[in-house]
């Protein structure tokens, strides 16, 4: 079995639109959905709307798993964060020297969500399954951090093709399909500055969705007798973090945002 870890962004797109035309020999797509609350909700229209149609029509299967809990219920990224009981933070979060926190959740909500469909395909340490990763050449420093699991072994298909990021927006473009946005958790503490002005600039709802997020995560860790946490390295609430004016954008990103697992943001 060869399957296709699905980010719903562009380098995983120009695979899916590869294995279309038969040019990478993968049938299956798996898209580890963290949660309709937690998903930025462009990348869900974008999955159901536009790649699992593609995928359909070119008779391959892309499917959208989520995570389960031992007792068989979901659960998204959102919810865990957000239980009662919780405490701790499963996002890196960013501590009042502005650095990350450790994390779990590409872990919890990517890694162990395909893991168990692989598994329960008859997947094992003995007979891996081949798990291509969309990681494109400008990236490599991703791949060279990507952990593989016992019972999957990676490839990296745009690398073998030495394919950089422009060269997967063509792809997708000369397939007749849209670009997808960059996917991820639209409260994403590895969300660069510029990226958190648009996003309050351009969806002020999810801004304030995150916002609330960050609010009730700051009011845990006090209660807990710790210091506070945030979803930028500017050690202030999200509100205060990026005010609402009308300045210019940053003309660059002043912080590295990138998420090395090879699971997001692809």
């Amino acid at each position: 079995m060869k399957i296709v870890s699905y980010g719903g962004g562009v380098q995983s797109t120009s695979l899916l639109v590869l294995a279309a035309k038969g040019e990478i020999p993968y049938d299956t797509f798996l898209f580890a959905n963290v949660g309709d609350d937690s998903e930025h909700p462009e990348t869900l229209r974008y999955v159901r709307e536009v790649a699992q149609p593609y995928a359909a029509a070119h008779g391959l299967r892309l499917e959208i798993l989520e995570r389960r809990r031992r007792d068989g219920r979901t659960e998204t990224l959102r919810q865990q964060l957000l239980r009662p009981e919780s405490r701790s933070i499963s996002i890196p979060v960013r501590m009042s020297n502005g650095a990350p926190g450790r994390r779990s959740c590409t872990a919890d909500f990517k890694i162990k969500v395909v893991g168990r469909w692989l598994r329960e395909h008859g997947a094992t340490p003995t007979d891996p399954v081949t798990v291509a990763i969309g990681i494109s050449v400008d990236e490599l420093h991703r791949a060279n951090r990507r952990r593989s699991e016992p019972y999957e072994a990676i490839e990296y298909p745009l690398l073998d093709l030495g394919l950089r990021r422009t060269d997967c927006i063509q792809i997708i473009e000369n397939a007749g399909l849209r670009v997808p946005p960059k996917s991820a958790c639209y409260f994403c503490p590895f969300k660069t500055i510029k990226a958190w002005h648009e996003l309050r600039r351009d969806e002020p709802d999810l801004f304030a969705q995150a916002a609330e997020l960050e609010a009730a995560l700051i009011e845990r860790r006090i209660s807990l007798g710790r210091d506070a946490a945030y979803l930028t390295r500017r050690g202030v609430p999200l509100d205060e973090a990026i005010p609402q004016d009308t300045a210019p954008l940053p003309l660059a990103d002043d912080e590295d945002a990138d998420c090395d697992s090879g699971w997001c943001m692809t």
